[in-house]
């Protein structure tokens, strides 16, 4: 059973399942207010629903295959409230990230940081 990879993933794919039932129901019940608040009609609150539903579960398979990989401590409440702000900030999560890749690529191994300026 260690050799399974989904088992070494299992505290992540907890977290981010358990964050995902929650982000549904908040995801639910922000596309009723926005949807009464906009049009107040059933139509504009199952279109806010739909958009926020499709963003939380395509952040949750984003940040799943991210970074799962990565999360190897128990699952815990901490970690759960993690998982589901994640799933909403995970643009800034994944912008982040690729501006910390790009960095790390344009730096190669050898490469010292610039001597400080003297100060008169």
């Amino acid at each position: 059973m260690q050799d399974d990879p989904l088992w070494r993933m299992r505290h992540a794919l907890a977290g981010v399942a358990l964050a995902l039932m929650l982000s549904v129901l908040t995801a639910a019940m922000a596309g009723a207010f926005l949807g009464d608040l906009v049009a107040g009609t059933y139509g504009a609150r199952v279109a806010f629903y739909g958009a926020l539903l499709l963003y939380v579960v395509v952040g949750a398979g984003v940040l799943f295959v991210k970074l799962a990989q990565h999360e190897t401590r128990p699952l815990n409440l901490g970690r759960v409230l993690l998982w589901y702000v994640s799933l909403w900030l995970w643009p800034a999560l994944l912008a982040g990230l690729k501006g910390r890749a790009s960095s790390a690529s344009a730096k190669s191994p050898g490469d010292k940081p610039p001597p400080p300026e003297p100060k008169i």
